[in-house]
């Protein structure tokens, strides 16, 4: 009787919707569901994957079957809870199953070969610690090395080493060799001192909202709806703090990187508790050595941005989802994912509450709040006593500018100056001016490689494209005229900024955009100067517009209130409305009345009458209204399959076939299968897209075609001259 077969089912990155069975050898213990082995793969000797199952039989014949290579974990690394997750997040966005699950961890541990990769840290045994370093004469790195070491008692991280020499590897590997040195996993360190800071008064809406979510039991979503500056952090945190009192674990989801260095400052002046940080901004060994802690329950609150909600916490209690309505949330490549809707998911399986909390909450979020599918908080003062600032439309039509600045607005910045005061300038375009221009014959710098203009970077004389990242050296002869003398038209923060600095020459003026803070630490320096007073104006982009709390600034200018206004995205005007909100809410956060100053050749559109008003439930009014007319979402679902290829027809030439497809398959009659169309930017880095949209009332009848559909369209010789995927709830129709 031949031996009775161990298949172990295997998830591997690629993009085929399966999973693979390969035989458990003999010599092997049983893999469990979600530890990490090493599999043959195609061409590729070596792969890792993650068991999601195993099993005694296989459809495949068993001559075909290959064994696993090795396995890499004795536990496992993903726990059922999180691994049913993410098998329902594969299937609710038709997304290949072995992405999803490899994509969940860490890249450090994705790329080696054992747990221990989170061991990024060293530091001196005993006997390194008396060692001479002139012993290390002839081998200068191990010397420069341990003289490190010496001067680190609590050791230093591969990022440190590395920066000593490029031969770091070898030198550590010769120090732990003589027994001079050790490799360990540092300890989550208690973020705060002896001394915790006393937490304010709560208004009773804070109160309110805190009893409310401490006293939640099993599942319940609660949207906690505050104005700008209520104290929505606070009830956070006491929520947060009433959990791990009673040794639970806490889960906190914020949009942007930037904002959880500020976040876990502030939580870790209140909380004797252990935090780490996720989000893509650290070290691949930072990573590592913070997701193992959290799995591991040492860590008891996590702070990160979008992949976070996949961290495996033994304990989880409660899930915070700060600024809710935010687009960053959706994942744009690749597995299309929602953070905030896995997040609800995960809380819905763990059967614990969650907060979605936004002082401009989601049209969707909202519409769920009034139907009763969440509960519903909210913080209609802000805290402290301080009050909303007053806002004030310029328009535009009938004043004179100055580089992008009008006179009411130079005025109220020369008074704040004079007062002591900070204010903020808000213009949601980086880079000098969006065009390079020929008077005389209208020549634009074009991008070679997308259907867009090249932005102008003064500070390096660059023209660099912001959809695709080419880049070349400015001319200033036209190439169609030959016209010499061009010129750059528009404003970007550069010029705002360096308009500032001319007209106010002794005010500190800091610029916040993705292009003045690439630089690991920057963005943190630089908000530190900011809250410390060392800056007079801030000017920014998004970056600025949410979670900052600057107590001194009084005034907020909006320089060009329109550039989102009419946007061919179904949610244009939502996402200006919240973005000026947003930004709006940074001002007058103290005892200090605060005003804005809106910009805009519109005055009289609606959207900028509920600015005015600070009517946001007005503006939800209107806008569901017409979401309701559309039947886009919330009253109805949507599905768009994205396609592009180097061939200008071959994208369009897909779709259209995956269109005929559609039509053929058993569909509900509500569900819309939309013509294909080139997309609103067609030519992007060199590649032509095209898009398709698929429309229903309901969820189910889209997923019932959406499921075969995806399926035929893998096996279509066509997909694979193209490169498609399928995008489920898209945050936009770009």
């Amino acid at each position: 009787m031949s031996p009775r077969l161990r298949i172990a089912r295997v998830a591997v990155a690629a993009p085929i919707r399966r999973l693979f069975d390969y035989v458990v050898p003999p010599d092997m213990s049983l893999p469990t569901p979600g530890s990490r082995v090493r599999v043959p793969f195609g061409e590729r000797h070596s792969t890792l994957g993650i068991v999601l199952a195993v099993a005694d039989s296989s459809d495949i014949p068993r001559q075909r079957l290959k064994p696993i290579g090795r396995a890499l974990d004795s536990e496992p690394l993903l726990p059922a809870s999180i691994l049913s997750l993410l098998d329902w997040a594969a299937d609710y966005y038709h997304h290949p199953i072995g992405e999803v699950v490899v994509a969940a961890l860490p890249p450090q541990i994705r790329k080696r070969g054992v747990a221990g990769v989170a061991v990024a840290f060293w530091a001196l045994t005993p006997a390194g610690v008396g060692a001479d370093i002139n012993q290390l004469k002839r081998a200068p790195v191990q010397q420069r090395v341990l003289q490190a070491l010496k001067a680190s008692p609590d050791g230093l991280a591969a990022s440190d080493l590395a920066r000593l020499s490029r031969r770091w590897r070898d030198a550590i590997d010769g120090l732990v060799a003589k027994k001079w040195a050790s490799a360990g996993v540092r300890e989550p360190r208690l973020p705060n001192g002896a001394e915790l800071m006393s937490p304010p008064p709560l208004t009773e809406a804070q109160k309110t909202a805190v009893d409310t979510i401490v006293a939640a039991r099993g599942f319940k979503p609660i949207l906690l709806h505050g104005v700008t500056g209520s104290g929505k952090t606070e009830v956070y945190l006491r929520a947060v703090s009433t959990v791990l009192e009673r040794g639970g674990q806490a889960l906190l989801l914020v949009p942007e990187i930037g904002l959880t260095p500020q976040l876990a400052r502030r939580l870790g002046e209140r909380l004797r508790a252990p935090i780490v940080i996720l989000h893509s901004g650290l070290s691949d060994p930072e990573r590592a050595r913070a997701w193992l802690s959290a799995s591991s329950g040492k860590s008891q609150l996590v702070i990160g941005t979008r992949s976070a909600v996949f961290t495996p916490l033994p304990r989880l209690r409660i899930i915070v989802v700060d600024e809710e309505h935010d687009a960053s949330y959706k994942q744009q490549e690749t597995f299309r994912y929602s953070a905030r809707d896995v997040a609800v998911m995960r809380a819905s399986r763990e059967s614990i509450p969650i907060v979605l909390g936004s002082a401009t909450p989601s049209l969707e979020s909202l519409n769920r709040a009034r139907s009763g599918a969440y509960a519903y908080l909210t913080l209609p003062g802000r805290a402290g006593g301080a009050a909303l600032p007053t806002v004030d439309l310029l328009d535009m039509r009938r004043l004179a500018v100055d580089e992008g600045l009008s006179h009411p607005l130079r005025v109220a910045l020369t008074e704040t100056l004079a007062r002591g005061e900070q204010a903020l300038l808000f213009l949601n375009r980086r880079g000098f001016a969006p065009i390079w221009m020929c008077f005389s014959c209208g020549w634009v710098a074009p991008c070679e490689r997308c259907d867009a203009r090249l932005t102008f970077h003064r500070a390096n004389a660059r023209l660099r494209c912001h959809h695709c990242g080419a880049e070349r050296a400015t001319i200033d002869t036209c190439p169609n005229c030959r016209q010499v003398g061009l010129h750059a038209m528009g404003q970007g923060t550069e010029r705002i900024e360096a308009a500032l600095a001319r007209q106010f020459p002794s005010a500190k003026i800091i610029r916040i955009d993705r292009d003045s803070t690439r630089a690991k630490g920057a963005l943190e320096r630089k908000l530190a100067r900011a809250h410390s007073g060392d800056a007079d104006i801030l000017i920014g982009t998004q970056m600025l517009s949410k979670g900052h709390d600057f107590p001194n600034v009084t005034l907020v200018g909006v320089v060009n209130a329109d550039q989102g206004l009419y946007g061919g995205d179904f949610r244009a005007d939502e996402r200006l409305v919240q973005q000026i909100i947003q930004v709006s809410g940074r001002a007058g956060r103290a005892t200090r009345p605060g005003r804005v100053l809106v910009q805009t050749y519109h005055p009289d559109h609606p959207v900028f009458a509920a600015l005015q008003r600070q009517d946001y439930d007005n503006f939800v009014d209107y806008a569901l209204a017409e979401r309701r007319d559309t039947g886009y979402p919330p009253f109805g679902y949507l599905a768009l399959l994205r396609a592009e290829s180097p061939k200008q027809d071959s994208a369009l030439q897909f779709l259209g076939v995956a269109r005929a497809i559609a039509c053929r398959l058993p569909r509900d009659s509500t569900v819309q299968v939309m013509h294909p169309v080139p997309s609103p930017m067609e030519r992007r880095a060199g590649r032509y897209r095209a898009q398709l949209l698929i429309q229903s009332p309901r969820r189910g009848p889209l997923h019932a075609l959406l499921a075969p559909w995806v399926e035929k369209l893998s096996a279509l010789k066509e997909s694979r001259r193209v490169r498609w995927s399928i995008d489920v709830d898209p945050s936009d129709l770009y």
